[in-house]
């Protein structure tokens, strides 16, 4: 009986070090520790995500940013932008935005959740030379603080074209702007219209635009749904512009009663040359997805029919494999 209790308890540890072994080499959902939300993902030579802290809205005074080499061990870089830095801000820094530009890393976001044209705040833009900062203000001001085609000025995406113009995607309160910036990032380029702010508003648009190219096409998703609720989801259009226009195709993240609930607010990470395909997203776990602010970071993979059109995400709590970038 003892020899036999014993030869249990070996196999049960072996057993626990073999799973534990492979596990190990999966990233695990959410991805890292803490309450984030509304994450960026990016490759600049490392894997990186901008999220917003997600808290109070007093309580919102930074962001921290996560960085890595295989998308399964990050690394956590502590409050690289605050409001030390950004007088004008002083609540609910939001959904940063970053790109690169010649040797400079440019940092977009909200601040300060503003609900008229007559309060200070809106969408910023931070400055650095690496993406882990220190990053300073970069025009003192913000670079959109009114509403303009009943946009409100949060939730940025910027995005660079294939010509090299940049664009700005961003609004909330269920409308979408696109927005053409100049050179240094201090301002917008006229559309031929003279208007500096185009509408291209989506069917269900809510916030969180997202863009890039696949194959030549645009891609361009977006959070729908209510942000505190189960029904926050992910949908999207293709169009051969980055204007659109932007047909509705469908959800492809929403929640998963046995998973998590309120999945939404997402970016996509591609590995340059490959046809792996990343969504990066936040999500409430079910065992505290009544809270408001209980946001969790999460990675799984995102794959594509033949015709282009993007599967249903399906989400798990393992996360993804391992990749290495060259």
């Amino acid at each position: 009986m003892k020899k036999s209790f014993i030869v249990l308890i070996l196999t049960s540890v072996l057993c626990s070090c073999a799973s534990t072994k492979k596990s190990s080499k999966l990233a695990g959902n959410p991805i890292f520790p803490g309450w984030y939300a509304d994450p960026e993902g990016i490759i600049f030579n490392t894997y990186w995500i901008f999220p917003t802290y997600s808290a109070a809205y007093e309580k919102q005074v930074f962001f921290d940013a996560f960085s890595s080499k295989d998308l399964t061990h990050w690394k956590k870089h502590e409050k690289i932008l605050d409001t030390s830095a950004i007088k004008w801000a002083h609540k609910a820094m939001w959904a940063p935005s970053i790109i690169k530009k010649a040797d400079k890393y440019f940092l977009f976001f909200g601040a300060n959740d503003i609900q008229s044209d007559n309060e200070i705040g809106g969408i910023g833009v931070a400055v650095a030379y690496r993406p882990e900062g220190p990053y300073k203000d970069h025009l003192g001001k913000p670079l959109i603080d009114k509403f303009h085609n009943g946009a409100q000025p949060i939730d940025q995406f910027v995005f660079k074209d294939v010509d090299g113009q940049h664009y700005l995607f961003y609004g909330g309160w269920k409308h979408c702007n696109i927005a053409k910036l100049n050179d240094d990032f201090s301002g917008f380029i006229p559309f031929e219209d003279g208007v500096n702010f185009k509408e291209i508003t989506p069917e269900n648009y809510v916030e969180g635009p997202f863009m890039f190219i696949k194959d030549g096409k645009y891609y361009f998703m977006w959070s729908e749904g209510g942000w505190t609720g189960p029904d926050y989801s992910v949908s999207y259009a293709i169009a051969n512009s980055p204007f659109g226009p932007f047909k509705r195709m469908g959800k492809i993240l929403q929640q998963d009663s046995s998973i998590a609930n309120g999945a939404g607010h997402h970016s996509v990470i591609h590995k340059k040359d490959t046809n792996d395909y990343y969504i990066v997203y936040h999500r409430r776990p079910l065992s505290d997805g009544t809270t408001r602010d209980s946001r969790e970071t999460c990675i799984d993979r995102m794959y594509f029919n033949e015709d282009g059109t993007i599967k249903p995400v399906i989400m798990t709590t393992e996360g993804v494999a391992s990749n290495k970038l060259k």
